[in-house]
């Protein structure tokens, strides 16, 4: 079954930081390759992220870096117009400076930086929904940090407990994403809408797209079809 086509497609090389815009991801069977491979780090190695929990950290300021991924890292940006790679020597010492507290940008080991699943999906479905519930909340997929973005009337929550083949690689989409507050903080262009996550929490309880695992790695690019191959 025709389940729509492949409209954007992103990577997050330093998880919570601004990412980016791509137009292929390969996938393996960890997730999208060089997606949250590296994190920053407080002093109990908690990773930085927009909530605290055991793994976590809130750490405000992180939407203020962007990350791409490089030949020998990562490169991150910074506010001031810096740019630094994981290789340059001062990078902690900006990123302490920034984040005002001692971190450490910390490169994946055995654990993965996801927060819950390895392929993050959303459908323009859903967030035209959203939209249409805060039309002037400036509804935008970069506030959800999705991998894929599906161009389908579909709701993401239709997907849930299906296998579905997108490109050279077929996933099954397990659970639903819950959300915290970074889906209401500034980012680039986008201004803190507080509002967005209680419509969320009220409209779809708390949950806002889908996490996937994947069952045969390949290569997704823009424009590939999304076909349920197992309801």
């Amino acid at each position: 079954m025709d389940f729509g086509k492949v409209e954007t497609l992103w990577r997050y090389p330093v998880k919570s930081l601004i990412g980016e815009r791509l137009s292929h991801l390969n996938i393996d069977t960890r997730g999208v390759c060089g997606d949250r491979a590296y994190a920053i780090s407080d002093l109990d190695g908690k990773l930085g992220s927009g909530k605290n929990s055991r793994r976590f950290t809130r750490l405000d300021g992180l939407s203020s870096l962007s990350a791409e991924t490089v030949d020998d890292g990562v490169l991150i940006k910074f506010p001031d117009g810096i740019v630094l790679t994981s290789r340059d020597q001062s990078i902690n010492k900006k990123l302490s400076q920034v984040l005002g507290q001692t971190v450490t940008l910390t490169k994946e080991s055995e654990t993965p930086h996801f927060d819950d699943g390895a392929v993050h999906i959303l459908t323009t479905g859903s967030l035209s929904l959203l939209d249409e519930l805060l039309p002037d909340s400036g509804i935008d997929p970069r506030r959800f940090r999705p991998n894929i973005v599906v161009d389908s009337q579909c709701l993401d929550q239709d997907m849930v407990g299906k296998a579905i083949r997108i490109g050279g690689t077929t996933l099954e989409i397990t659970h639903k994403t819950q959300r915290c507050r970074m889906v209401t903080i500034a980012q680039q262009d986008l201004e803190s809408r507080p509002e967005i996550l209680g419509t969320v929490s009220k409209s779809f309880g708390l949950d806002f797209g889908v996490y996937a695992r994947v069952l045969s790695i390949g290569s997704v690019s823009i424009g590939d079809r999304v076909e349920v191959i197992q309801q």
